[in-house]
């Protein structure tokens, strides 16, 4: 498996999937060798899961990470091209080390060098999970030099594939609609959430980490992800004066980083809302899920979402969720029942959504309990590693078929 992030580097969804899935996937007897960059350090070769069961050997996992390229490369695109040389050189290592090897399961573009130079070495099929696509991030145009190239990776990873995992249908529509892949040769499956880390703080008293926060009289609306202009944190600013209009006791906490971050800070102060605006640039994952457990309300306003894990993560700690009702989003949150839906790219809509939100807290509270029972019912690791399994075992069976042929 490749990957581009890894813990201690996770940057968005994609991190936190792989973090999660190759563990699961382990307690299933799957063997996973991991190959990531090394951008925030980390053991070059860290074992991830080495389980003992009595029904089955369950072999040890590893994650080997790599240090990329030293020398500056002129944009993302010829960084992250280089940076395959070295990941394909380790998987060749790994594969004589511990191999052979089923397949190749690539997340992304991202690796897709040195994922489809190790297929061809070896002559496995190889499996991609797209998180996110190009054409999705431009909001339908493919326009600019590095665009366009990451585009055409895109499009020569998935044709290199022998089957493409989506975290969502909408996913799914996307990479047949922007990358032509044929609707029989894609399979959805959801991300997920590990509900454990929330139930252990159920129990923990948070009233001084909240003062941390926000004064005990206010309320708090909480955004974590990347600072980035498709994940809409400008319209939670823009609708702020408006929601302290009509509820002067409100705080937004923004965490997270990204390239957005100056410019929607520098807005708040414009709006004068500053003062009701906290932007605590990055917090580890123990921050991040007590900040969910003290929220009154966590709010999504994208304007593009393959899935939105930070949601289902909301909806884990049973906090009462606001979101767009655009891309993935809308496959996790049921308007009404598990959350409130508004429309994308409207600061009407997402004030009425936070304000209702939170006006009428106990209407909030069915809702977010609602939510957890269906994130535990459905978006749990294990089911979806157990069709993670179904896929590989899909492809190796129809490898041995192709072969007799």
């Amino acid at each position: 498996m490749l990957s581009w992030e890894y813990p201690p580097h996770v940057v968005g969804g994609l991190g936190k999937h792989v973090m999660e899935l190759v563990p699961a996937l382990a307690q299933e007897g799957v063997e996973v060798q991991l190959v990531v960059p090394r951008w925030n350090g980390g053991e070059s070769d860290e074992v991830i899961a080495d389980v003992t069961r009595a029904d089955r050997p369950c072999p040890r996992s590893a994650v080997h990470r790599v240090d990329p390229p030293v020398a500056p490369a002129p944009n993302f695109f010829v960084g992250a091209t280089r940076t395959n040389t070295p990941l394909e050189e380790r998987g060749r290592q790994i594969w004589d080390e511990h191999g052979p090897f089923d397949l190749v399961h690539a997340h992304d573009w991202l690796v897709a060098p040195a994922a489809v130079a190790l297929k061809h070495a070896y002559k496995v099929p190889l499996v991609t999970t797209v998180h996110a696509t190009e054409f999705g991030r431009g909001r339908g145009t493919v326009s600019g030099e590095v665009p366009r190239a990451i585009h055409n990776v895109e499009w020569w990873l998935s044709y290199e594939s022998w089957r493409v995992i989506c975290c969502s249908r909408f996913m799914a529509n996307e990479v047949q609609t922007a990358l032509r892949v044929p609707t029989d040769k894609v399979d959805v499956i959801p991300n997920g959430v590990d509900t454990g880390r929330f139930d252990a703080l159920a129990t923990e008293d948070l009233t001084a980490f909240r003062a941390g926060f926000a004064a005990p009289d206010e309320k708090i609306v909480f955004y974590v992800g990347r600072i980035q202009q498709e994940k809409g944190v400008h319209l939670l600013v823009e609708a702020m004066p408006r929601i302290l209009a009509e509820r002067p006791g409100v705080k937004l906490v923004v965490a997270g980083t990204g390239g957005y971050l100056g410019a929607v800070r520098q807005r708040a102060i414009d709006l004068g809302v500053g003062a009701s605006c906290y932007f605590t640039g990055f917090i580890p994952d123990s921050v991040r899920d007590r900040l969910f457990r003290v929220a009154d309300v966590a709010a999504f306003p994208s304007l593009y979402e393959p899935f939105g894990i930070v949601a289902l993560e909301a909806m884990a700690a049973q906090t009462p969720v606001v979101v767009s009702e655009v891309g993935g989003l809308t496959e996790v949150v049921t308007h009404g029942e598990t959350g409130i839906t508004v429309f994308p790219d409207s600061v009407d809509s997402l004030v009425w959504g936070i304000l209702h939100t939170l006006n009428y807290p106990d209407w909030a509270q069915q809702r977010a309990a609602h939510a957890s029972r269906v994130v535990v019912e459905q978006f749990n690791w294990d089911t979806i590693a157990r069709q993670t399994i179904d896929v590989y075992r899909r492809v190796v069976g129809e490898r041995i078929v192709a072969q007799w042929d």
